[in-house]
């Protein structure tokens, strides 16, 4: 048994990718035997707390980022030294194996302060929040790209959703070329996500009224591509548009999208119909006929994942790690979004080929069977073994009391 302590940048019940692939990663390392506790953010409520989520310990702290400005320097310093000593204070009690980020932010600079400290083994996850944060943060925080530096630098091991993620933070931030590994995203394959596949999604259904749709979901800003889609289901043939298009998600630019939707003379046949729930995802995949992910770069892209658990076609940006998982013209298509007319062709081609279509989707849902939570935390474990294994018999990361971060 391996004893880890995860330290995701954000944790359920908040919503989004980080979110929930820590938490399967957690259940799955669970039902491996091993124990796990996780050490995360507070949010905005900056109260420290320790709750039961799942049957796993959840501790939120805060974990403010070095400031700029004298005042918030001294609240700054006053808080990270209280939250540190509430880290030692978890190391001590849980005695962990090993410390694993996932998703660095302020997350990842304390985890680097607690490794150095405790002399536990650190291993790093990018999930390309270096290069999908809508607010580009690494880019104009200087402390947090030191902070990423450094954690590189001390991590035992660091890992990435996709070479594409890695190779970023070679270029960028310092990592030492080929020391990344690439462990990929997982999905949900068990008898709870089928059943919500099986669930119909009301939005969907009372705008598309029974005829068949494209499908893209997500946060709806510029990197995700939406008006690069919409662009590419106005270039089609009017004769073989056979579906509407759905767009489900919330974000800064679902404005200037209705708009285009406007413009496109098309308005009747695509929709907008919000976020979804978790469940209603994968209800709204299983549904659809095609689904498209047109990121204008994409690190990775759990929805395709989705998409083939759900047995739906799927066509994918060829931007980004999309290429190192999807076979093209087997279990998916890859396509540049910007090429409209490819976008175009992409979607004439699957909506037209019914048999191709399902051929394609069987395709990826055998494929997603290689994407299962226990196959990718398996490949967790054998790591975290590896670094346990190398650590001295009987130390835990006990912290000397002077220690700081």
């Amino acid at each position: 048994m391996t004893r880890i302590a995860l330290l995701p940048s954000a944790y359920p019940p908040s919503l989004g990718g980080v979110e929930e692939l820590t938490r399967h990663l957690a259940l799955a390392l669970v039902a491996s035997g091993d124990a796990v506790e996780v050490w995360t953010g507070t949010g905005d409520t900056g109260v420290e707390i320790a709750e039961v989520r799942d049957g796993i310990v959840v501790r939120r702290l805060p974990l403010p980022l070095p400031a700029t400005n004298w005042p918030a320097v001294v609240r700054t310093a006053v808080t990270g030294s209280r939250t540190f000593r509430s880290l030692r204070n978890a190391v001590r009690a849980f005695r962990p194996d090993v410390l694993h980020v996932q998703c660095f932010g302020p997350n990842g600079a304390y985890a680097t302060a607690l490794a150095r400290a405790t002399g536990l083994p650190l291993v790093v996850s990018l999930q390309g929040e270096t290069l999908m944060d809508d607010a580009d943060i690494f880019e104009t925080s200087r402390s947090l790209r030191g902070a990423l530096r450094a954690g590189l630098r001390t991590a035992s091991a660091v890992t990435g959703c996709s070479a594409f993620t890695l190779a970023d933070a070679e270029a960028r931030f310092g990592l030492e070329p080929g020391r990344g590994i690439v462990i990929p995203n997982g999905v949900d394959l068990s008898a709870s996500a089928a059943s919500a596949i099986a669930a119909g999604v009301p939005a969907i259904e009372a705008a598309v009224g029974g005829r068949p749709y494209v499908l893209a979901l997500g946060r709806v800003v510029a990197k995700k591509g939406f008006d690069l889609l919409l662009d590419g289901y106005a270039a089609m043939d009017p004769r073989l548009r056979s579906a509407d298009l759905v767009i489900a998600g919330a974000g800064t630019a679902l404005e200037d999208l209705e708009g285009r939707a406007e413009q496109s003379g098309l308005v009747s046949r695509i929709h907008f119909v919000g976020r979804l729930t978790r469940e209603q995802v994968a209800a709204a995949m299983a549904g659809a006929t095609v689904f498209v992910m047109p990121s204008r770069l994409e690190p990775f892209g759990i929805v395709v994942l989705e998409g083939w658990r759900a047995g739906t076609a799927v066509v994918a940006t060829s931007r980004g790690g999309p290429p190192e998982f999807v076979r093209d013209g087997e279990d998916g298509l890859l396509v540049d979004p910007f090429d409209a007319s490819a976008v175009a062709r992409a979607l004439e081609r699957l909506l037209c080929d019914a048999d191709g279509r399902r051929a394609m989707a069987a395709a990826g849902r055998r494929r997603v069977e290689d994407f299962a939570w226990p196959v990718v935390a398996g490949r967790y474990r054998d790591l975290y073994a590896t670094l346990a294994g190398a650590r001295p018999k009987g130390v835990h990361g006990v912290v000397p009391e002077g220690a700081r971060p």
